[in-house]
C-alpha cells in the first residue's frame, strides 16, 4: 500500500459505495478522512456553514476527491423537501473549495467511473481555430455537480481549449487513478497554491 502525502476526504453517493471501499485499500486509514456530511446544517449564514463543514467534516484534509458516478450530477434534481438529490456533495465541494479564516481551500480530484467514460470522454476533434487536435470531455451539469464543473472550465476564458494550468478541479478516470493514487493526488493539492486558485468559483450556498 503506498503511503500519501496528503490526507483526502472523499466525496460520493451511496450507489458508488463498491468505488469508495476500494480507496481503502489504496489509502492508509490515517490517510482518509472516513466520514461525510450526513444531516442539513440549518443556517442563513453561508460562512458559518462552511465553517462547520469543515471543522466538523474535512478538518485536516488538504484533497477533496469527487467520484464522479452515474448519480453524481447537478441534473439529478431535487427531493421531498426541495433539496437537490445531491445537496450533501454540493455543499462538501463548496467547503472544499472554501477559503476562509482558519483554513485553506483543498485541491479537487474528479474521477471519473468506468460506468461514466462513454458518457464524459467524447474523443478527439480537429479545431478549426488553430489546427491542433483536442480532446472532448464532457463536464457540465449533466455530468457532474456545478462546483466541479465551473472549476474545470473557468470563465472568463480566451482560446480554444483550456490547458491544465487553466483549469482548478483535476480529472482522471478510474484506472489511471488506482494505477497511481499519489500522482493524481499530488496534482490536486498542487492546485491549491497555483494562480488558478485566484479564479475558483463558489455559488450562493442554497440551504
Amino acid at each position: 500500500m503506498p503511503k500519501m502525502s496528503h490526507k483526502c476526504f472523499i466525496s460520493f453517493k451511496k450507489e458508488n459505495q463498491q468505488y469508495r471501499d476500494k480507496i481503502d485499500a489504496l489509502f492508509s486509514i490515517s490517510e482518509i478522512i472516513n466520514k461525510g456530511l450526513d444531516q442539513v446544517i440549518n443556517s442563513d449564514d453561508g460562512e458559518y456553514i462552511m465553517k462547520r463543514i469543515r471543522q466538523d467534516y474535512l478538518l485536516d484534509s488538504t484533497v477533496t476527491v469527487f467520484l464522479i458516478g452515474v448519480h453524481s450530477s447537478e441534473d439529478e434534481g431535487y427531493d421531498y423537501e426541495g433539496r437537490p438529490r445531491n445537496y450533501f456533495i454540493e455543499h462538501e465541494l463548496q467547503a472544499s473549495l472554501y477559503n476562509g479564516d482558519g483554513n485553506t481551500r483543498n485541491g479537487i480530484l474528479g474521477v471519473v467511473l468506468p460506468e461514466m467514460y462513454d458518457q464524459i470522454y467524447k474523443g478527439t476533434y480537429r479545431c478549426l481555430e488553430c489546427g491542433k487536435k483536442h480532446n472532448t470531455v464532457i463536464i457540465n451539469d449533466s455530468t457532474v455537480i456545478r462546483e466541479f464543473g465551473k472549476n474545470y472550465y473557468i470563465e472568463p476564458h480566451s482560446g480554444c481549449a483550456w490547458s491544465s494550468d487553466e483549469r482548478y478541479c483535476v480529472l482522471v478516470k478510474w484506472d489511471d487513478f488506482v494505477s497511481d493514487p499519489e500522482k493524481y493526488v499530488n496534482m490536486a493539492f498542487e492546485k491549491r497554491t497555483s494562480s488558478v486558485a485566484d479564479k475558483v468559483k463558489i455559488r450562493n450556498l442554497r440551504r
